[in-house]
């Protein structure tokens, strides 16, 4: 065989390894996006005009379908609380990471239903919704891939007795989990994490492998962090507080700040996030009532109970490792209180209300 004979070969043999690249990717792409198409498509709802006409001034609004499309964050840090769990006492092959990416894009579709009728999504919203939702899923289907197959063979011959390292790598993954109902996951220090594991590494087989499989994927984690980080910085962080209207209040309450007595209520300036969950469940507890909330009359809130199913939810699902179930609630803002009051009658516990 000539030289150029050989090199036309070898030429032939390197497209045709491209082309296979080529499509493999492609396949990727359009797996990891059909969900988007599939929500986008299949998920409208019918758009309804509102006639509710807001108490605060417009400077105080937020967007009410906000308070639908904060959830798809949740549903994140969700499933990281649900392996964490997991892991707790088991091993990450035990984890349903497909249950876990379907979970999130079901919930979406539920919830780009209902949001037609509370304004609908923005633009850079629905692209944010789905930009993490792809994110999530390629994430869980590399981890899928991993702890299915090596993972689950050094488990294998790990035996029964877990390893330092697995006990360890589930404090970090509770912790993480707890980190992230308050606060950007992009603040967490992963960096930390992956020294931990080297600094308390045994000489298991198993603890090598932890050490080096989730050492790498922390340090790219790290890496990323830092992208994210200074792409917020530039764009500017949310606001940290907002204004409500309450009746009814017995008491001040700390961080919380009197703006106005109003005809209709107090007027209060709170924080938001996980703060405001606890927040509200103490003010209902205590007997106030809830008139409007940034400008709006209805908020989502999530609940869990052993029950599979509420008639009023507008979406339901499994936990994994809790051995119970999560529901969607879209109410009335003004009933909020009352059914914060009667959660643990009905053997439901409160899980986050979300604001907007």
């Amino acid at each position: 065989m000539g030289r150029a004979e050989a090199g036309a070969r070898l030429m032939r043999i390197l497209w045709r390894w491209l082309k296979r690249l080529i499509i493999t990717l492609v396949v990727v792409v359009l797996g990891l996006l059909s969900p988007v198409l599939y929500v986008e498509t299949m998920c409208r709802g019918q758009a309804v005009a509102s006639d509710y006409t807001a108490l605060l001034p417009p400077e105080h609004h937020r967007t009410e379908s906000r308070t639908l499309m904060t959830y798809p964050e949740w549903q994140i840090v969700h499933a990281y609380d649900d392996y964490a769990e997991v892991i707790r006492t088991g091993d990450p092959h035990e984890y349903n990471f497909l249950q876990a990416i379907t979970g999130y894009w079901s919930s979406l579709c539920a919830l780009s239903e209902a949001s037609a009728a509370h304004g609908g999504v923005d633009g850079p919203t629905r692209q944010m919704v789905h930009v993490i939702g792809v994110s999530f899923t390629a994430e869980l289907l590399l981890k899928a891939a991993y702890e299915e197959t090596v993972g689950r063979v050094f488990t294998w011959l790990r035996g029964q007795d877990r390893a330092p390292l697995d006990a360890l790598s589930a404090d970090q993954a509770g912790r993480y989990a707890s980190f992230l109902q308050q606060v950007p996951w992009y603040r967490w220090d992963f960096a930390a994490d992956a020294q931990a594991l080297r600094d308390n590494a045994g000489d298991s087989l198993r603890d090598r492998e932890r050490a080096f499989a989730l050492g790498l994927e922390f340090r790219a984690k790290a890496a990323y962090a830092q992208v994210i980080a200074a792409a917020v910085a530039s764009t500017g962080f949310d606001e940290l507080r907002l204004r409500m209207i309450v009746t009814d209040l017995p008491e001040p309450l700390p961080d919380v700040d009197i703006i106005a007595e109003r005809p209709e209520g107090l007027e209060l300036e709170t924080p938001r996030y996980r703060e405001l969950t606890h927040l509200m469940a103490r003010m209902a507890g205590a007997g106030a009532d809830f008139v409007e909330i940034a400008g709006n009359d209805d908020i989502l809130l999530t609940v869990t109970s052993s029950e599979a199913e509420m008639p009023e939810a507008l979406h339901s699902f499994p936990r994994q490792g809790y051995g119970d179930y999560r529901h969607l609630l879209l109410i009335p803002v003004r009933d909020l209180a009352e059914t914060l009051r009667g959660l643990e009658a009905r053997g439901v516990t409160l899980e986050h209300i979300h604001d907007y």
